[in-house]
């Protein structure tokens, strides 16, 4: 049986979700220290887009493309909604509406996962 992608695609997006939360913990956890600049990671649309996906060849008259290497989710220092006047640029409203996209996301991963993995089992009982 040939690999599926979806299921590699949505274990490579609940990875860069998880790295995303990390980010996000370690700017809230730093939220009171002098100088500290908030990071953000890469977003996902990006890293895919750096991500190309091989076709398979089924007749010889295909052409024969290989995939690339998945490029590594890029932390970077994000664009500052406020900074105090100790230097720290981390804003709580901020991280907090990120952490909340981040628990959507990871939910509706989860949910397609599972709408897969149902339609598969249904496909393999009949």
């Amino acid at each position: 049986m040939d690999p599926i992608h979806l299921f590699d695609l949505a274990a490579k997006q609940a990875r860069w979700l998880s790295r995303s939360q990390a980010t996000i913990a370690g700017n809230v956890s730093n939220a009171n220290t002098p100088g500290y600049h908030a990071q953000t990671v890469q977003p996902f649309a990006e890293v895919l887009d750096q991500t190309q996906l091989g076709l398979l060849s089924t007749n010889v008259n295909h052409l024969n493309l290989t995939p690339a290497e998945q490029q590594a989710v890029a932390v970077k220092d994000q664009d500052p909604w406020e900074t105090t006047d100790s230097g720290n640029t981390v804003s709580l409203e901020n991280e907090l509406i990120k952490a909340g996209d981040v628990q959507h996301d990871f939910a509706m991963n989860t949910n397609i996962v599972k709408a897969f993995h149902n339609m598969l089992m249904q496909s393999v009982k009949t």
